[in-house]
């Protein structure tokens, strides 16, 4: 199937007529064509979008929200067919799309097409001087939004929503690992009555069409979910151009368990922070910081738990575990794997290639849990991105605090305790822009989401988000 661009409404081929293949990772065979977009497809988007951008700006707040809640039906009554879409182009299991990635869509729409309604802004009175200060907070105008792989229609709404809710016109690009959901998206959008232009949607790779939306020079905003090392690319070109930036990056998030947790929860939900789409999820907790009195206990329990899990073909309900999005990211991960005796480290479980029955050319891996002793090694310092879980034990809180802080990166963190005092210090001082105490991936669409060190600048979510896609303007009146 050949995927098209859908600017100013419509799908459109590439100018150049450019096209890059799509695999399938549960196959490794191509499941059809996408755009090999240029500068000039970003140009024709841009200027779809500035030419929308007065009519949209100006629509009621109502009827912007009314045109979001029709884009969240509109995906709910296409969940099947957007599941399996997001499935075949990722790999995850179709169960997994079906119960988180496209109700999440669905509700990223729906929560900013409420709280678009409830954003408000300030006023200050000068007693004595006649006068008043309130600020607008008025939309950007052309933004860019681009977004991961890994959730592909889950994120990539996840940016698109806030920005068109607050006014923005967008230009916007997929993963051209993953495009084939923001490709049916646009006939959603049609459907749902956004008028054109407001949302664009440009395929193509990072280097080519993805700069070009970073260094377009009418492009007043970018919002960024990918790696470290791009996000410190696009913040060169951005910053000297002094646009809004929101870079959510990389993790390698500390999944710290202390003897007094209710064992039986944190091993079940341990199990899935580790491995839920297959790693592949910036917030999973690779490494796992186990209190010294029960380590050799979840150790044990752990591997048995993982062993169970069924690696599969995505459309079997029956599997917990499908295949990685693509064979250089299968390489990668194995890569590391294959280089943990290096750092001192062993293989507990997993590590190997898996040849699924009817899919034998695709991406799979075990679940693999690997023992550390050394927190500097690689496997705790680099984002694996993987099936691939590092163990190590501690002694103290003192000595677990250090350790999860040990990083460059700064995402999340999960504490395992019924201790009241330890919870909230640990939550104090942990380096990290979001902590979980006895639960994860617990999510409320009010909080800001994001990162310190190098997992990024800015928050999404909630009216951060709102705040993010709008500039602040003061206003100072004084009357007689």
């Amino acid at each position: 199937m050949n995927i098209k661009n859908y600017i100013n409404g419509e799908f459109v081929n590439p100018i150049e007529n450019n096209w890059m293949p799509n695999y399938n990772p549960s196959n490794g065979k191509v499941s059809g064509q996408i755009p090999n977009s240029t500068k000039e497809d970003v140009e024709k988007a841009y200027e779809a979008a500035e030419k929308a951008f007065l009519k949209w700006s100006n629509t009621t707040l109502e009827e912007r929200s009314k045109i979001l809640s029709n884009i969240a039906t509109l995906i709910l009554e296409r969940l099947d067919l957007l599941a399996v879409a997001e499935s075949k182009d990722n790999g995850k299991p179709v169960s997994l799309a079906k119960e988180v990635d496209i109700p999440r869509a669905a509700s990223n729409f729906q929560f900013f097409a409420n709280a678009i309604t409830q954003f408000s802004s300030e006023a200050h009175e000068s007693i004595g001087l006649n006068a008043v200060n309130f600020t607008l907070r008025q939309p950007i105008g052309v933004v860019g939004c681009i977004s991961p792989w890994n959730l592909p229609l889950y994120l990539f709404t996840w940016k698109i929503a806030p920005a068109i809710a607050a006014g923005n016109c967008v230009v916007a690009k997929p993963s051209e690992i993953t495009p084939m959901t923001a490709f049916l998206l646009g006939e959603i959008l049609q459907e749902a009555g956004l008028p054109k232009g407001v949302l664009n949607i440009v395929h193509g790779l990072g280097t080519t069409a993805g700069n070009a939306i970073v260094a377009h020079p009418n492009i007043k905003a970018i919002s960024f979910t990918g790696g470290t090392k791009t996000g410190a690319h696009i913040a060169g070109i951005a910053a000297p151009m002094f646009k809004k930036l929101s870079l959510e990056l990389g993790g390698k998030n500390p999944n710290i368990i202390f003897a007094d947790c209710d064992y039986n929860k944190m091993l079940a939900t341990t199990v899935r922070s580790s491995f839920a789409n297959q790693g592949q999820i910036c917030l999973c907790g690779s490494r796992i910081l186990v209190e010294e009195k029960i380590y050799e206990k979840f150790k044990k329990d752990f591997i048995e738990k993982v062993a169970q899990l069924k690696v599969g073909n995505p459309s079997d309900e029956t599997t917990n575990i499908g295949a990685l999005v693509s064979m250089a990211h299968l390489e990668k991960v194995k890569g590391y794997i294959d280089s943990a005796s290096k750092d001192g480290a062993k293989v507990l479980f997993g590590g190997n290639k898996v040849l699924v029955t009817g899919s034998e050319n695709g991406y799979y891996l075990q679940p693999t849990i690997i023992e550390v002793t050394d927190n500097k090694c690689s496997l705790n310092q680099e984002e694996v991105f993987g099936p691939v879980v590092t163990i190590m034990s501690f002694k103290t809180d003192a000595e677990a605090l250090q350790l999860a802080n040990d990083v460059k990166y700064g995402l999340s963190a999960t504490v395992w305790t019924h201790d009241l005092n330890r919870s909230m210090q640990f939550s104090k001082q942990l380096q990290t822009g979001i902590v979980w105490v006895n639960t994860w991936m617990l999510r409320d669409l009010r909080t800001p989401f994001g990162g310190q060190k190098d997992s990024g600048v800015g928050r999404e979510g909630g009216l951060e988000a709102l705040r993010f896609f709008t500039v602040p303007k003061n206003v100072c009146i004084q009357y007689g």
